[in-house]
């Protein structure tokens, strides 16, 4: 039976949103505020997600973002917010869908089935990727070859992404857009810097034992690379002797 996790202060909202999903075959728990909703977050490790953005106590973009460093859970904000800007902030935030009140009783038992539907397994905060590479959220930090990096908030953003589609090309403008909050193209330079300062950091950290996993696919965008050994597929060889190109200075890929 799936597990859903319900933040939102509104009793009587949180009343009907259990007579509903309990209904359709759900088990639910709930929060009446942020941090209680991220303890529960935490301790029950739910399925998916049910936030309202209007929740007290820590607020939901806040809950949004702690959320999206703990898991790639399906999140579906349920919110009095109506306008077209905060229906777009609350997806590019890392919401999965978002349902404005008052809800229909149908309608969302359906979108949470579909959303669950989509998940398949879902990765939880101090995820793996491979056998040499940890995440560890609350220090924005990444445990690589056994040693710590030390990220900023953007470094992590993006490596956590990369992380979570592994295998797999993310495009720079769903970076821009994920990690920055830019959807223009102007600012894919962002991207191209982010992963220049991120694939110093793993190889700083590695030294000559680690690969660089960050592969650069031109024109498209990037993926996180990791072999049958769990390192990337690419050896980092080491710096030339003499003063470097100017295409080595800015690895552009």
């Amino acid at each position: 039976m799936p597990k859903l996790l319900i933040v939102d202060d509104d009793a009587v909202s949180v009343r009907a949103l259990r007579e509903v999903l309990v209904g359709h075959g759900y088990d639910v728990v709930a929060a009446t505020d942020g941090r209680d909703g991220l303890r529960l977050l935490f301790e029950e490790t739910p399925d998916l997600m049910i936030l309202d953005l209007l929740v007290s106590g820590l607020n939901g973009w806040r809950v949004l973002a702690r959320a999206r460093d703990m898991s790639d859970l399906p999140v579906l904000v349920l919110s009095g917010l109506s306008a077209v800007e905060d229906r777009v902030r609350a997806l590019r935030a890392g919401a999965d869908d978002y349902v404005g009140k008052p809800f229909h009783h149908e309608e969302l038992p359906a979108r949470v089935e579909a959303l669950l539907r989509r998940a398949g397994l879902r990765n939880w905060a101090g995820e793996r990727a491979g056998e040499h590479l940890r995440l560890v959220p609350e220090r924005r930090a990444a445990v690589w070859y056994g040693g710590e990096v030390r990220l900023s908030d953007l470094e992590y953003r993006l490596l956590q992404l990369l992380v979570r589609s592994r295998g797999r090309v993310v495009p720079s403008e769903l970076l821009l857009a994920r990690v920055w909050g830019d959807s223009s193209a102007v600012g894919r330079d962002r991207v191209k810097f982010g992963i220049l300062r991120l694939r110093r950091k793993l190889r700083d950290a590695a030294g000559p034992r680690g690969r660089d996993p960050v592969e650069a696919v031109r024109g498209v965008g990037y993926r996180f690379v990791v072999g049958e050994d769990g390192a990337g597929d690419q050896a980092v060889a080491p710096s030339p002797a003499g003063p470097k190109t100017r295409a080595e200075r800015h690895e552009t890929g």
